[in-house]
């Protein structure tokens, strides 16, 4: 699995980071044992502290390009520096020693790794000051501050400029760094984006523009020919151009377009459509919907569509006559496990009872049965009403594609 951009540039950002913490913390503290040894005259432990630390921390950093684990690199870094400045603050005066704040460094460095990692060495840090607090009230006493008198002045100045220049030149200047060229990355990928959702944006568009397109050829060529049975198959098939041209423009028009679908302004903008269409604008045709809010993706709301379309076509073709008019209901709610179920039908003439959908010859029964396959679905009528009722049961259908590299 590949690494989004993004992710690959923060995480590089992140080892860029880590790897100069430990070579400039590692020069300044070869540079502050030797100022301790001959000039500040510290002849015991605290120099050989720094000198201990800054040879284990270069070591660590050699051996991360060979492990390559930034974690644990991190890791092995954060304590060997934990434990030096715990070392040299025992031996500088304790929790009154101005090397104490250079136990900071290490919690913040902690959170520019990750939040986790910050929070631990944060609390680990406060127990081992707090601990320091409680030796330094304490009689019982295993070190002594070996800094001398005459060097507590130019001692504090050294802990003082270390982490000052650990905190704002190597961490402070890189985050910085850091921050600009990541600011500019999303940019740069914030307007790729923007870009493909013009693109996108215009295909829907289009094939809104090329669907309607289709829709009105049928439309006048169904008006051209005097045969009643093929021009009503026409008016058919433009019903179900329509219902798909439909998806689309409410794709085109919503800002939010590349999500899924709302289900029901479009089932009543599709079931108003079909009522117009079949039984003009006069119609006495009532129609019941109870559609819950729910959105659902493309790959399932076209077919979802057609279904509907069939269903409502004949319905008002052959269930419901012009004279006594009728009802159509149709219901739609969500299941459990991503499922939804699907009512509808009409209070018409119906089939007889031996009547099989599943072998008859009209195309738009054969239509509905295919396409509930499809929505991976069952499909079952309800005998108990009088007239034609579906009960659909189906899942949503979302195709993953690839995307080209």
């Amino acid at each position: 699995m590949k690494i989004p951009f993004e992710d690959k540039y923060r995480f590089q950002e992140k080892i860029d980071l880590v790897l100069k913490i430990n070579y400039s913390s590692s020069l300044i503290a070869i540079i502050f044992g030797l100022v301790c040894l001959f000039f500040l005259e510290i002849k015991e432990i605290i120099p050989y502290t720094f000198f201990g630390y800054a040879l284990l921390n270069l070591l660590n950093t050699v051996l991360y390009t060979k492990h390559r684990n930034l974690i644990l690199c991190y890791n092995v870094t954060s304590i060997v520096s934990m434990v030096g400045a715990t070392i040299i603050t025992i031996y500088s005066g304790g929790i009154q020693s101005p090397f104490l704040f250079v136990l900071a460094i290490v919690v913040f460095s902690g959170y520019v790794i990750t939040m986790v990692y910050g929070q631990i060495y944060l609390i680990i840090n406060l127990l081992v000051i707090a601990v320091l607090f409680i030796y330094d009230l304490s009689d019982y006493k295993i070190s002594q501050n070996l800094v001398p008198e005459a060097s507590k002045s130019w001692f504090a100045l050294g802990s003082a400029l270390y982490a000052v220049y650990l905190l704002g030149v190597v961490l402070g200047k890189n985050l910085l760094k850091a921050h600009h060229k990541l600011y500019k990355s999303r940019n740069e990928i914030q307007q790729r984006i923007d870009e493909k959702e013009i693109l996108l944006k215009e295909v829907h568009h289009r094939v809104k523009n090329n669907l309607q397109t289709v829709s009105s050829l049928l439309s006048l060529q169904s008006r051209t020919i005097a045969d009643e049975k093929i021009s009503n198959i026409i008016k058919s098939s433009q019903n179900r151009v329509v219902s798909m041209a439909m998806v689309h423009e409410m794709l085109y028009k919503r800002d939010d377009y590349l999500s899924k679908i709302e289900v029901k302004p479009y089932i009543k903008e599709l079931t108003e459509y079909l009522v117009r269409s079949v039984k003009g604008s006069s119609s006495n045709v009532k129609v019941d919907l109870n559609v819950e809010e729910n959105k659902l993706s493309i790959d399932t709301v076209i077919p979802l569509g057609l279904i509907i379309n069939e269903t409502i076509t004949n319905a008002l073709k052959y269930g419901i006559s012009d004279d006594k008019g009728g009802g159509i209901t149709l219901s739609l709610k969500k299941l459990a496990d991503n499922r939804y179920e699907l009512y509808l039908g009409d209070d018409g003439k119906g089939y007889s009872e031996n009547f099989d959908p599943k072998n008859a010859k009209s195309l738009g029964l054969k239509l509905i049965y295919n396409l509930t396959r499809q929505l991976r679905g069952t499909i079952a009528r309800d005998l108990s009403k009088k007239g034609t009722y579906y009960r659909i049961e189906f899942e949503e259908i979302v195709e993953d594609f690839n995307a080209i590299e």
